[in-house]
């Protein structure tokens, strides 16, 4: 069962993709910059902000080290220091680039159900690179797998990020009842992305408790 803690600013819109072969096959090495000159839905005024806003609900802060992902993206991009990686992983750099929210993708082989959305509890850590570098998510909205924490708007664990033998994803974009309909807007027009390339995406439902 996928459950989702009630919260006050979330609004979250989900989707699991189906990668019609594994990711090493799937990707294409034009594909990001491509789909970021995309025409995409208008990005509210203080998208920035309300992202912010949302994350410090459970008491983080989201600033330095912590920022939202979706800033490293909006800047990492036109700088050239943020290239292809794999299909799932450039799709989501471009839904994050153009909407200003950023976006989870993890692989569903990698994760141990019951899934979760909700705060993560004080002193939850992971590491979230190769390097094993260690991301405190204590208060961070996360979802939250069999073993834990493992996915935010931050820093996604390292241990459930996609390969190049993925074939099944989840993507969460995290967005904020200050900016009503733009994550739903903004999760159409990835899955579009994807489905264009000839893969599947289907909805996620989950019980609010």
């Amino acid at each position: 069962m996928w459950t989702l803690n009630a919260h006050a600013k979330l609004e979250l819109a989900a989707f699991v993709t189906e990668w019609a072969c594994p990711l090493v096959e799937a990707s294409d090495g034009d594909a990001l910059a491509a789909w970021t000159r995309r025409a995409a839905p208008p990005r509210p005024p203080g998208t920035k902000g309300a992202v912010r806003d949302l994350l410090r609900v459970g008491g983080f802060k989201p600033s330095g080290r912590n920022k939202p992902a979706s800033e490293y993206v909006a800047r990492a991009i036109p700088e050239g220091r943020l290239g292809p990686i794999n299909a799932a992983v450039d799709a989501c750099n471009a839904a994050s680039f153009v909407s200003g929210l950023p976006i989870s993708v993890v692989d569903l082989d990698r994760v141990s159900e019951p899934l979760r959305v909700g705060i993560a509890d004080g002193g939850a850590r992971y590491v979230f690179n190769a390097s094993e570098q260690v991301i405190d998510v204590s208060g961070l909205l996360c979802l939250h797998d069999g073993m834990g924490p493992c996915a935010n708007a931050v820093k996604d664990s390292h241990r459930t990020k996609t390969s190049g033998q993925t074939t099944r994803t989840l993507s969460l974009i995290w967005g904020t009842v200050d900016l009503p309909g733009h994550a739903a807007a903004t999760a159409a027009w990835y899955r579009k992305l994807i489905e264009e390339a000839g893969h599947g995406t289907r909805d996620v439902s989950w019980e609010v408790v």
